[in-house]
């Protein structure tokens, strides 16, 4: 978390990390855990294609991917969810607290998390959670594409 803490820094974003004492599994969790809008629940999806591996950051109301949509903004004929042992090998972190910010990884954006003024998701590191604006996550990571 170091690294992203840096980032955050020397970026000047307005950021705060909220570390709590239960693992938050699922959007739903995220949001009773937090008092939140399920929609300001952000998961960090790692999904793999011929070419490599990408990031799908979600709004947590977003419902099913549909990854022939995803295929279009990829131009790629393969896609799918990255295998738990494969996003540890690209992230450093377990499924459930990948990072809302991955520079090094090509990323997909739900345009439904700029709804709200803060979302919340991953900091790469189990029990705590990072609470950021959406414009900061677009600022943060190699954007190539977006959904809704």
């Amino acid at each position: 978390m170091d690294e992203l803490l840096l980032m955050l820094n020397n970026q000047q974003i307005d950021y705060g990390i909220i570390e709590h004492s239960i693992p938050i599994h699922t959007a739903q969790e995220g949001a009773e855990y937090f008092g939140i809008h399920i929609g300001q629940t952000a998961p960090t999806l790692i999904l793999k294609t011929e070419q490599g591996y990408c990031a799908l950051i979600i709004s947590g109301d977003y419902g099913r991917v549909e990854f022939d949509s995803l295929k279009d903004i990829l131009q790629t004929q393969e896609i799918r969810l990255a295998k738990p042992k494969e996003v540890e090998q690209v992230t450093g972190s377990k499924i459930g607290s990948v990072s809302l910010v991955n520079p090094n990884i090509p990323t997909i954006i739900d345009r439904g998390l700029f709804r709200f003024p803060f979302v919340y998701g991953g900091t790469g590191v189990s029990q705590s959670t990072l609470k950021i604006q959406p414009k900061d996550i677009e600022k943060l990571n190699n954007v190539v594409g977006y959904i809704r």
